[in-house]
């Protein structure tokens, strides 16, 4: 079984995810040059989600390298003044995420079941919309990002496997392992705060 699963990988997801993780290490450190690994592991996961007919992962990963491109720019050319205070959501914030979930989700289920030929409308659609609402919430530095963002890797784990795309797979069990280490690490950082305050 697992040399069945290792012959059906490609090269192209091999090499996606192997940067993918290098890059989650890198943002740990700080290092702006995750970015590099970020859009190139990106742009190859473009590709797999492509061919696997995941097109709402395929657009989410298209947000994902605007905000790399973006990212890198700032962290080497930005100069921040002031840096937003980790925070929980409060009550304005939690329906304009009820909203990003909802309204996302509705676009990309009607796009996957009109304009392409997605066997997973449902699910496709599920992990782009809770990741759309959790990127928007890491935004505005609130905790309860890494819980959206969670429910994303959820559903991700079982369709990647669906769709034979094992490393990925075990790429969003990466993911979900670091949210929720961020989950409990923000909350510290946030209580800390109100201390020394």
């Amino acid at each position: 079984m697992m040399q069945e699963i290792i012959q059906q990988t490609t090269w192209v997801e091999w090499l996606g995810v192997i940067l993918s993780i290098f890059q989650v290490v890198l943002s740990r450190q700080n290092n702006p040059i995750n970015y590099l690994f970020g859009v190139v592991s990106i742009i190859l996961t473009l590709i797999v989600m492509f061919n696997a007919k995941l097109y709402a992962e395929f657009t989410l990963n298209l947000y994902y390298l605007v905000m790399s491109i973006y990212g890198w720019l700032y962290w080497k050319y930005g100069k921040a003044k002031h840096e937003a205070p980790i925070s929980y959501t409060d009550n304005t914030d939690k329906l304009k995420t009820a909203g990003i979930v909802v309204f996302s989700f509705g676009i990309f289920y009607f796009a996957l079941t009109h304009f392409t030929n997605s066997d997973v409308p449902i699910w496709d659609a599920s992990v782009s919309a809770f990741a759309w609402a959790g990127m928007w919430l890491m935004a505005k530095r609130k905790i309860e990002n890494w819980i959206l963002l969670n429910v994303s890797n959820l559903i991700s784990i079982p369709l990647m496997v669906h769709k034979s795309l094992y490393l990925y797979a075990i790429l969003s069990v990466i993911l979900f392992s670091v949210a929720v280490s961020g989950y409990f690490n923000w909350r510290r950082i946030f209580r800390e705060s109100k201390i020394s305050q």
